[in-house]
This record gives C-alpha cells, structure tokens and sequence, in this order.
C-alpha cells in the first residue's frame, strides 16, 4: 500500500491528572541528571508526554552477570506502563521474580551545527525510569491496555479488529510496570557560540534529523 492511502493517524490521549504525590519525582543518586543539570525535569508529566510520543524504548537489565539493552514496543495506560514479551520468555521471569529494570527512550528532531567543532549539538528529548513490574493475568486489562495502544494508533482501530484469540492470550505476556524513579532531559534552540567565533564565515543554525526528500 502507498503511503498515500494509509489512514491518518490520530492520537488518543491516555493522560490523566497526577496525584500531588506523583507529580515529581526527587532526584535520587540513580536518577539524578548530572551533565547539563539545567535541561532536566523531574516531572511526571515530560516523561508521560515521551512515551505517548513515541512507544519506543530500550529495556536494560542484567541477567547471569550479563548486561542487556533489548529495544521494546512502550505505552501508557495512567500511571502504568506496559510491554508485550513472549510468554515465559526472560524479561517476564525477571520482572515476576521482582528484580528491576531501566528504560530509555529519545528523540531526536535537529542537529545544531555551530562556528566550532566543540559547541555542535542536537535538539532532543530523553528520559530515563527505574520500573518494577508484574504480569497481567486479568482478561479485562488485558484487552484494556492493547485497546489504548491501537486506538492511538487510529481512532477507534479496537472495535474494527479481531480481539486476541485464546492462543495468542497464550502466547503473549503483557507487563505492567510502575515507574519508581526517573528523570526527563532536552534541548531545545540554536546554536551556543562563543563570542571570538561569531565573526568566523560559516553558516550556523539547526537542521532536520531526518529531511524529507520527495521522490
């Protein structure tokens, strides 16, 4: 199918108001942005906004000594988020035997190219949260939480589809995690220059990540 015939994608939002205990998170030892302090939050809300954004995060966690970075499908329901593995599969054994795990997510928009090598940056928003999750075993949340993600997707996709046969149900583990502890940091403007360079003769400014080139 060509693109052009895609439906528009809409986003359904799944935000809701934070209790005043949630709203921010205090900075711990783990969490705490220490390079470029002053781009980062700790509010609930900036990390919400990412993952609704983009559903796409980097799962770590260290099994047998071994360290591993696995990329993950990621979405909010309230204050929960939530990821599919398959049943019986590493990540659910050590989520349900109570071990954490940190998730990454970013995005970036533009580079900022500036008159010195040393000032070139890029446009972006991150953040980073240590989870602890559980498996969902109720049918009526399960079906709930893919409900949210495919209507966001496109509207109102849930009730056109066929809902998840008993083998699927079978086959996938979906993880609901609670967020314990995280931060949030971007960037967001032009170039950063120093005064000696201004006078240099070279463009300065931000550029697209990804340009669109028409075919």
């Amino acid at each position: 199918m060509d693109v052009t015939d895609a439906p528009e994608i809409t986003v359904e939002s799944s935000t809701t108001s934070l209790p005043d205990s949630r709203q921010t998170f205090a900075p711990s030892p783990r969490s705490r942005v220490r390079h470029g302090a002053k781009r980062a939050s700790y509010r609930l809300r900036d990390i919400y906004q990412l993952v609704d954004d983009l559903k796409l995060g980097h799962v770590g966690f260290v099994q047998e000594g071994q360290v591993f970075v696995i990329p993950i499908t990621l979405w909010r329901v309230n204050d929960h988020l939530y990821f599919h593995c398959a049943n019986k599969g590493r990540l659910q054994k050590l989520l349900e035997a109570g071990e954490q795990v940190c998730i990454s997510l970013a995005e970036c928009t533009e580079w900022v190219l500036t008159k010195s090598a040393y000032h070139h940056s890029a446009n972006y928003r991150s953040a980073v949260v240590y989870c602890q999750g559980e498996r969902v075993t109720e049918a009526a949340e399960f079906d709930h939480a893919f409900e949210v993600i495919i209507n966001q997707l496109e509207t109102d996709r849930w009730s056109q589809v066929r809902p998840p046969n008993a083998i699927e149900r079978k086959a996938t583990a979906l993880m609901k995690l609670e967020i314990l502890d995280g931060s949030f940091k971007s960037r967001s403007g032009g170039p950063n220059e120093e005064p000696e360079d201004m006078a240099l003769p070279v463009w300065h400014g931000t550029v697209p990540v990804c340009p669109f080139h028409p075919r």
